[in-house]
């Protein structure tokens, strides 16, 4: 988090201080949702290619399930008084089909690479449709830097 002063930014600037923390946060809540079973949520480790957030997952957990029934996912950055939230579908690749560049830069960014483990795991690539960005009731109006996966300001 860059900052705790509360202030009103413009669109512009929640759409850099937003993609700043993109591009250097390690975490993110990942909800997804079974019909039967309801609301799931995790945390998971990502990289953020400048377009779309790349995460990993077990490819039989919960989360991984979920996607492959229903792609629609919500995520967030793990702080609540900067919030950041993206929506969208998650596309999901394993180890043998995910982009090279996608998963050289998560194995860069952690220190770990998936495609080398003894059990699978699946790559999720969410590119937003929707990014809401705020810090405090002030900014509540103007929170959508992101619409129809066009950023705003």
């Amino acid at each position: 988090m860059h900052g705790t002063e509360i202030v009103h930014r413009d669109a512009a600037r929640r759409r850099r201080d937003t993609l700043d923390r993109l591009a250097v946060e390690r975490d993110m809540w990942v909800s997804t949702a079974h019909a039967d079973h309801g609301p799931h949520q995790v945390p998971l480790w990502f990289s953020w290619d400048g377009r779309a957030v790349w995460m990993c997952t077990g490819a039989t957990s919960a989360t991984a399930r979920n996607v492959r029934a229903d792609p629609r996912v919500r995520l967030a950055l793990p702080h609540t008084f900067d919030v950041v939230t993206l929506e969208g579908e998650a596309q999901v690749y394993d180890t043998a089909t995910v982009p090279r560049d996608a998963a050289a830069a998560f194995a860069q960014k952690f220190g770990w690479d998936p495609r080398t483990e003894a059990t699978p795991y699946q790559y999720l690539c969410v590119t937003p449709r929707t990014v809401r960005a705020w810090r405090g009731e002030r900014e509540l109006s103007g929170r959508v830097v992101m619409r129809d996966g066009v950023w705003t300001g």
